[in-house]
């Protein structure tokens, strides 16, 4: 198995990065949304609620990847990259070129 560790590592190092950037910009929607009902219509009100919701969903699904990703930096270190951690046969290296982070291979990810 020749997986180029360096490689794999500076994109998921890079995809990390982006999540963090995302979240940084996303911040201001993360907010809680004023209850002033003279500064702020009740439908506008409605709007933000659902602003803040998809915001904080989204969030939740950065710190997931980051977690997927930081899980990935592991196995790199441990020198189990690029390995299933279900089945422990190799992941084919079509799969890491697409999601560097994937802990299993196609089998197992499909749960057959």
């Amino acid at each position: 198995m020749a997986h180029d560790l360096d490689r794999a590592r500076e994109r998921l190092l890079a995809k990390r990065a982006a999540l963090v950037e995302e979240d940084r910009q996303s911040e201001a929607d993360r907010a809680p949304v004023a209850l002033d009902q003279e500064s702020v219509g009740r439908l506008s009100r409605i709007d933000a609620m659902q602003v803040q919701a998809m915001a904080l969903a989204a969030q939740r699904r950065r710190a997931q990847e980051r977690d997927r990703i930081d899980a990935a930096l592991r196995r790199i270190d441990d020198g189990d990259y690029g390995w299933c951690v279900t089945c422990g046969e190799e992941i084919a290296p079509a799969r890491l070129a697409h999601a560097p982070e994937a802990p299993t291979c196609l089998t197992c990810a499909r749960g057959d």
